[in-house]
């Protein structure tokens, strides 16, 4: 069993900061990959950042120079670190995890139950 914990999310003015937080557990060879997505109200999920192993990182071009997503020694939590933020960064933010399961198996997806970030003021 695979389990994806998020955490951190609430309620911020705009211009102010948050930090998500996902830990991966259970029993499995390794997280490849990790990643956050969000999904706001009426609009389908989509990549925010992706990071590989703890140095390849990937951005969507909204949050560039505003976000930044960290996975310390490549272990099984990554954090999400937002700043300058806008009401158009409310969504539900959802931590995705690329997981081989056994040494030899294939990739597979294993998704958090989501954490609300609002910014409002």
């Amino acid at each position: 069993q695979v389990q994806v914990v998020e955490s951190g999310g609430g309620l911020v003015q705009p211009g102010g900061s948050l930090r998500l937080s996902c830990d991966v557990s259970g029993t499995f060879f390794t997280a490849w990959d990790m990643a956050w997505y969000r999904q706001a109200p009426g609009k389908q999920r989509e990549l925010v950042a992706f990071i590989e192993t703890d140095v390849i990182t990937n951005y969507t071009n909204a949050v560039k120079g505003r976000f930044t997503i960290s996975r310390p020694g490549g272990g099984n939590t990554v954090y999400l670190q937002m700043t300058s933020l806008r009401p158009d960064d409310t969504a539900v933010y959802y931590c995705n995890a690329g997981i081989l399961v056994r040494e030899l198996d294939p990739r597979r997806d294993f998704w958090g139950q989501g954490t609300q970030g609002t910014v409002s003021s």
